[in-house]
């Protein structure tokens, strides 16, 4: 049993910690506080925590939603100081220490920690989105990979070969990981996985472009690796375009240094930008919208409100800031709930938070990945099977692993694609001049998973 809390024996009561967001730094600093003498309350907008590093995958039709993804609820089943609340947040009051919901009202707290992620960034040209989708939730995986297999159906029975042309080019934005894992998959999607299910034509010739505006793809890795994964993408006949910024996305496609490159399909891996954590609480942002951080990870001037994950900017990582990248994000949770629980009097302070680079890893395509671990550096098969192995894990679930280790085997060795499915035609993303839809990501998730 728990002992009493010195905060617990001042108040007649046990603290509350509220934690908004159950993504991998709130999950960690939920789960850790778990023998705590604390009422744990999680809220989350969605009902399930996203395996993002993923997601992809199913933008790829290699996995269906469901493998990736698992209820909250369940996972905290078993901890019997944790709670969850289905609910958006719309506010924070610092003063009164209370948080703001849209369903379940205002929730009072002593800990406040924001572990709320981000959101995509088409730096100021919002209009692009209805036609450049990213990768954060589930439904802009369900969303992407309903229009790379429909460009295809429409290929088929496209009636003048522009159109044609058009619906078999496939671009994607960005050259960091996400963009290069997304390139490699759809390039085998067509290459392979698609190669023989259609008769008007050849999913082989599909043209995969790969846009990046800085001067190498992977800017996080050693040039010897960034190079590897170009040359590597090359070879499976992606088109990679470096030191080229998109100057404009339309319908039509993307225009490129001036020249128009026409595209039914274009995903968005270029950049993200923290979330409204920094308007809840009244204070400045770097131009990404993350929110200073103290080395405890505390917001300066706002009593018990900690921020983690991708909303924090804290320079914790040899005085260089800490990335946004899930490993970043547990530690950061984890030191949280040993700093609240020293705060109550249970547990010794752990001093000023230090980021611990596990190193970066980056899928291209079958058989060949990137890893960066320091003074080790792996390419190729071998470094495939360790990205595997890492991914399955850290899953969170105890039948996902299985689930997901059995849907790749069998993959690798049939080249199939077991969630090719297409739901929801009518477009998610609208433009102005279209009436909106009834439709929420609930309803896409279930009728996709």
């Amino acid at each position: 049993m728990a002992r009493i809390s010195d905060f617990q024996k001042a108040h007649g009561r046990r603290p509350r910690v509220v934690v908004v967001g159950a993504g991998f730094g709130g999950l960690m600093a939920a789960k850790r506080l778990r023998r705590a003498p604390v009422d744990v309350i999680i809220v989350d907008k969605r009902n399930y925590h996203l395996f993002q590093p993923l997601l992809y995958q199913v933008a790829t039709a290699d996995l269906s939603p469901a493998d990736v993804a698992w209820p909250i609820r369940g996972i905290f089943s078993k901890q019997r100081n944790a709670s969850v609340l289905l609910a958006k947040v719309t506010g924070v009051d610092t003063q009164a220490k209370r948080v703001f919901t849209d369903t379940a009202g205002a929730v009072d707290y002593d800990f406040l920690i924001l572990a709320t992620g981000s959101q995509h960034s088409y730096f100021g040209k919002d209009a692009w989105a209805p036609f450049a989708p990213g990768l954060k939730r589930i439904i802009d995986a369900t969303e992407v990979r309903k229009r790379i297999l429909v460009a295809f159906e429409r290929a088929e029975v496209a009636g003048h070969p522009d159109d044609q042309r058009r619906n078999l080019n496939f671009v994607i934005v960005g050259g960091g990981p996400t963009g290069v894992e997304m390139a490699g998959a759809i390039a085998e999607l067509a290459h392979k996985a698609l190669a023989a299910d259609f008769r008007n034509i050849n999913p082989k010739g599909a043209r995969i472009i790969l846009i990046e505006a800085g001067d190498r793809l992977l800017s996080a890795f050693p040039e010897r690796l960034s190079a590897y994964a170009k040359r590597t993408l090359e070879k499976l006949g992606v088109e990679v375009m470096i030191g080229q910024p998109v100057q404009d996305v339309s319908d039509a496609g993307v225009i490129v240094d001036g020249e128009p490159l026409p595209s039914a399909t274009v995903i968005w891996a270029a950049g993200v930008a923290a979330s409204p954590v920094a308007r809840w609480l009244g204070v400045d942002t770097d131009p990404s919208g993350r929110v200073a951080v103290g080395q405890d990870l505390g917001v300066a001037g706002l009593d018990g409100v900690f921020v983690i994950g991708d909303a924090a900017l804290v320079n914790a990582w040899h005085g260089r800031p800490v990335p946004g990248i899930a490993p970043a994000a547990k530690q950061a949770g984890r030191h949280v709930a040993r700093t609240i629980a020293a705060r109550i009097g249970v547990g010794r302070d752990p001093g000023p938070f230090r980021y611990r680079h596990m190193g970066n890893l980056a899928t291209i395509g079958r058989h060949s990945a990137v890893i960066d671990f320091g003074r080790l550096r792996l390419t190729g098969w071998l470094a495939w099977w360790l990205w595997g192995i890492a991914h399955i894990y850290f899953l969170i679930g105890v039948r996902a692993p299985v689930i997901v280790a059995a849907q790749w085997f069998w993959s690798y060795l049939t080249f199939k694609k077991g969630a090719r499915l297409i739901t929801g035609l009518a477009p998610l993303y609208q433009t102005p001049d279209q009436k909106p839809l009834e439709r929420t990501e609930d309803d896409t998730t279930r009728r996709a998973g």
